[in-house]
């Protein structure tokens, strides 16, 4: 798992770099152990970022100048940043189980600044199931997954913009899929 998510992070930042123009500091829901942020910083030194997940999965040992580790739940409260980061999060969850998360998200980035966003790295699905390519087979067996061992799963187009508005955004953006499998998506208070 760590391994496809490195591979996907050294893409998002090689063709998705402009997402972080302008960010002084990121919050990576969900960061696990740390191995996105550490390509993040890699590539952005001057980021400063949190890895915030579930106490007993966070690696204390991270805490640098660059990086800080945060134990907590998302669903009760996520540290104030300029952006929030929700790699491969949301597909976890149910759709109200994700509203809860996305509002959260925004409190934590209203407390700090009017202009941050949030950043979410998820399959955006084909609205058209009969597009029969690798990547739609992929996607779809995805969702089955996500859908028969979570309760989660993958959203199209029309989903991500019910669950965006639901939780309180007043826009966002989906970008063009410049990545294998991941969109990515910006949210705006």
């Amino acid at each position: 798992m760590a391994s496809h998510s490195k591979e996907s992070v050294r893409i998002l930042v090689a063709r998705y770099a402009e997402i972080f123009d302008g960010i002084n500091n990121l919050v990576d829901v969900g960061g696990g152990t740390g191995s996105t942020i550490k390509i993040i910083v890699d590539s952005f030194p001057d980021l400063r970022c949190t890895v915030f997940d579930l106490p007993h999965v966070v690696d204390n040992s991270l805490n640098n100048d660059s990086i800080s580790v945060i134990g907590g739940d998302m669903f009760d409260k996520i540290p104030p940043a300029d952006a929030i980061l929700l790699k491969t999060i949301l597909h976890d969850w149910s759709d109200e189980a994700c509203v809860q998360i996305l509002k959260k998200c925004k409190e934590a980035i209203e407390s700090t600044t009017n202009n941050g966003k949030v950043i979410v790295v998820d399959m955006v699905l084909d609205a058209d199931i009969d597009n029969d390519t690798k990547e739609t087979e992929t996607k779809l067996i995805y969702n089955l997954s996500m859908m028969s061992l979570f309760g989660g799963k993958e959203r199209t187009k029309k989903e991500w913009h019910g669950l965006i508005l639901g939780a309180g955004y007043s826009d966002y953006k989906i970008y063009p899929a410049r990545m294998p499998l991941y969109s990515v998506i910006e949210l705006y208070p």
